[in-house]
């Protein structure tokens, strides 16, 4: 085993690195924000870079995003 979980809470990595200071639902405002606006304007199907954006960001922020 690799000693790595993933918080079900948040999706964050728990190993020894270091941890999210935020909520999953708290990061990454600006990207949340234009993907979130995307979807309501054009649809899901329609967004895939600003969805990929956000989960970029929501990566370099420290959580496990699949």
């Amino acid at each position: 085993m690799s000693g790595t979980a993933t918080d079900v809470n948040t999706g964050a990595n728990t190993t020894t690195q270091e941890k999210p200071k935020l909520k999953i639902c708290c990061a990454c405002p600006e990207t949340k924000r234009a993907r979130d606006e995307c979807i309501v304007l054009r649809g899901e199907d329609q967004c895939g870079p600003q969805i990929e954006a956000h989960k970029v960001c929501l990566r370099a922020a420290g959580f496990t995003i699949q």
